[in-house]
This record gives structure tokens, C-alpha cells and sequence, in this order.
């Protein structure tokens, strides 16, 4: 089964006056849809534009796993373990809140910052916080969230390139840029889709395009 989400479909948030401009694929804050709350442990799957000087302040997390793709720009990342990193374009961020952290977002760059953050529910909670960033993740190399059951997958494809969709018993696919076809579905810039039970599915790339895939281990 594959369920589509297109982009202008997403809950629009952020605060505009403060620079910020949010995106959110599921139910998010005051955006509440009681049919949009999860698929399988992904929890959130937000677009974030940030002009420059602009921010998320320090606030609270926990029992939440939270990944971050930069797009465009640099994303300047403290929290209350000491850790502060500026995350680019091609870096992965995976922040586990476990039993709590406090942590800040910035633009602390000249130009515009957009990043995808993705945030997935461990299968136990508590725990102690860990943060780590893979620089420069190669193509189609898995990173493991194994606190959720959960992996992640970035593919950059040529115009006309194929990829294999993971079987799995659930994948969420985000498409960053570019466009796609999956299934006989045209699939653009911000659209996701929820596939559950995938088997034997592939996708095309219509353009240059760049991708984020989970393979979830439950739906």
C-alpha cells in the first residue's frame, strides 16, 4: 500500500516575522489531525527555512530520536551536553534526546538555511543522551537508528537512474529535490510517500534528483 503526500499539502508553521518558515508532514504543535500522528516510529518530517540570524532557542526534548538533513545552508547546533557543530549540506545529525536534553538551532550564516528534520520514537524510552554527525555520507550508505528500528538512506540520482525502494515492512520516502516516479506516481520536491509492505518496488528519477528513504522494521 502506498499512501502520497504532496508538499503544499503540509502543515504550514514557524513564525515569519522571526525569520522562520516550518513544513510539517504530520501533525506537529497546533496542527493536529488525529489520522496524521505517525507512520510506524516516524513522528515528524518538518521543512525548516531559516533566514539568516534566525533560530529555534534552547528547549527541552525527550524520548525522541532526531535526525537532520541540511539542504541548503549551515546549521549551527548546541545542546546541554556540551556538544556545538555546524552542520552542512550532505552532513547527517542524530540527536537522542533519551530521559531529556536541551538543545538550540541557529542560522548563524550569511545566506538562507533549509534542512529536512525527521524525528522517530525509540521502541523503550529513557536512556541517556547521545548526539553524533556523519560528515559527508556516501551515497546509498545506511545509517542506523537502531534505537527506533529504524535506517536511514540517502540517494542522489542522475536523470533516468533506478533505484530499488528497500523491502521492508514499512519505508517513508521524502523527496528533497528533483523529481521521481514511483509506481506510476510523479513524486516532486517536498512530496512524501508511505509505503507499507513494500516488495519488489523501484523508482525513477524523472531529473536530478536527491532523496531520503527509512526503512522502518515496523508500521
Amino acid at each position: 500500500m502506498i499512501s502520497v503526500r504532496r508538499a503544499d499539502e503540509r502543515y504550514r508553521g514557524g513564525e515569519a516575522a522571526a525569520g522562520i518558515e516550518s513544513l510539517h508532514a504530520f501533525s506537529f504543535g497546533r496542527f493536529y489531525d488525529p489520522d496524521n500522528l505517525r507512520f510506524g516510529p516516524v513522528l515528524a518530517c518538518n521543512e525548516e527555512r531559516l533566514a539568516p540570524g534566525a533560530g529555534f532557542d534552547e528547549h527541552p526534548h525527550s524520548h525522541t530520536e532526531i535526525v537532520t538533513w541540511v539542504v541548503e545552508g549551515e546549521l549551527t547546533h548546541r545542546d546541554s551536553e556540551g556538544h556545538a557543530t555546524v552542520v552542512r549540506a550532505g552532513d547527517v545529525q542524530h540527536l537522542s534526546s533519551a530521559g531529556g536534553v536541551r538543545h538550540e538551532e541557529r542560522n548563524d550564516g550569511a545566506g538562507p538555511l533549509v534542512f529536512v528534520q525527521m524525528w522517530l520514537a525509540p521502541k523503550r524510552p529513557g536512556g541517556d543522551p547521545s548526539y553524533e554527525i556523519v560528515r559527508g555520507i556516501a551515497d546509498s550508505t545506511p545509517y542506523a537508528v537502531l534505537a527506533a528500528g529504524a535506517m536511514l538512506y540517502v540517494r542522489r540520482l542522475a536523470s533516468g537512474e533506478r533505484t530499488a525502494v528497500p523491502d521492508a515492512p514499512g519505508v517513508y520516502v521524502h523527496v528533497v529535490r528533483g523529481e521521481v516516479d514511483l509506481a506510476g506516481t510523479r513524486l516532486g520536491p517536498g512530496d512524501s510517500a508511505r509505503i507499507a509492505e513494500a516488495a519488489d518496488l523501484d523508482l525513477v528519477a524523472s531529473t536530478r534528483s536527491e532523496l531520503l528513504f527509512w526503512e522502518l522494521n515496523e508500521v
